[in-house]
């Protein structure tokens, strides 16, 4: 993240008036913020944005934070969590961590400290992606199949059936991940731009649509045409697998 970048922050947190608060102050911090009162709200929002991080209420009206936490994960939707709740157990705060959380806070607390925490983990984090090619893809990840291709990300690589190997772009590689999350869904373009470029790049949908017609291409190239992958005039696109 850049020096001048503003922090994306998810506030899941079903009090408004303390979610109010909470987003208010983080906003004076230098932080930009979004509010979801529910758990399923804030599943979906996350399914098509790109957030830096979560404040996550432990107690949420139709699920628990354990609950959405695992449900993200299971999405493969990576953000850093802080659970934010009055439940000052502190098996519930070992379980939290054990789960895959950053960080753990009780209420009440200082909003100087949750800045204090929230940065903490920014820096954290932001250290932990040095090996991130895109906001969405490694260059750890385990190799994929789009359209009987196999993509490696180790060497920004494609195998196709023909045995031919070619190489692959950063951008390129984001966008095919990102799509492989989100198989039978429509994406727009603004979700795939926040995924693959981060939540403050400035891309237009013209550059969006230079990568896809390259990936277009270089399947062609190979004998695969990508009829499973459409774009939605004025949305986006939708990427239906190849069925086996």
């Amino acid at each position: 993240m850049t020096s001048d970048a503003k922090p994306f922050i998810v506030i899941v947190e079903d009090e408004n008036p303390l979610a109010q608060v909470v987003s208010t102050h983080l906003e004076n911090a230098g932080m930009q913020t979004q509010i979801c009162n529910r758990a399923s709200h804030a599943f979906r929002f996350l399914q098509r944005n790109f957030a830096n991080l979560v404040l996550l209420d432990l107690n949420l009206p139709d699920q628990s934070g354990f609950a959405l936490l695992e449900e993200l994960q299971k999405a493969g939707i990576e953000v850093p969590i802080i659970f934010v709740t009055g439940n000052t157990h502190e098996l519930s705060k070992i379980k939290g961590l054990e789960m895959g959380a950053d960080d753990y806070i009780t209420k009440p607390f200082s909003y100087a400290e949750l800045v204090a925490r929230i940065r903490a983990v920014l820096r954290r984090t932001e250290t932990q992606r040095d090996t991130h090619v895109t906001r969405n893809a490694r260059l750890s990840d385990s190799p994929f199949e789009f359209y009987g291709a196999t993509i490696e990300p180790r060497r920004l690589e494609v195998k196709f059936p023909d045995s031919a190997i070619e190489t692959i772009g950063r951008k390129e590689l984001g966008i095919l991940a990102f799509l492989t999350t989100s198989p039978g869904t429509v994406v727009t373009r603004k979700a795939l731009i926040h995924a693959v470029w981060g939540q403050h790049a400035d891309v237009k949908s013209r550059s969006l649509d230079q990568y896809i017609v390259k990936i277009r291409d270089l399947f062609k190239k190979h004998g695969i045409e990508l009829d499973g992958f459409r774009t939605v005039h004025g949305v986006g696109y939708i990427y239906e697998p190849r069925s086996n």
